[in-house]
């Protein structure tokens, strides 16, 4: 019984290790370098598209609190009574270029 154990044991760790051997030897060929390669270059694009993406996002962000903060501080201040030449006037907004 024990050397059929053993056995059983021996031929399951020449198949692992053979099939171990077999993938390693595949990604050595040049088709598995490429593929390799190529699998990497995709996950860094994505890397780089997704952080474009935050960056952009964090920009428009603090953009528009500039833009607010610098129309809270330029907005001219209203008379209390209502009265004066300038009292009708409302502050100048301009466009906002499209976000995109």
């Amino acid at each position: 019984m024990k050397r059929l154990f053993w056995l059983g044991v021996g031929v399951v760790t020449g198949v692992v290790l053979s099939r171990k051997a077999t993938e390693t030897a595949r990604q050595a060929t040049p088709a598995g370098l490429a593929s390799n390669l190529g699998d990497a270059v995709r996950e860094l694009a994505g890397a780089v598209g997704s952080f474009g993406a935050e960056v952009r996002a964090g920009m428009n962000e603090r953009e528009q609190e500039l833009h607010d903060m610098v129309e809270e501080r330029t907005a001219p201040a209203v008379p209390p009574s209502g009265s004066g030449r300038h009292a009708a006037a409302r502050p100048v907004r301009r466009a906002r270029r499209a976000e995109g």
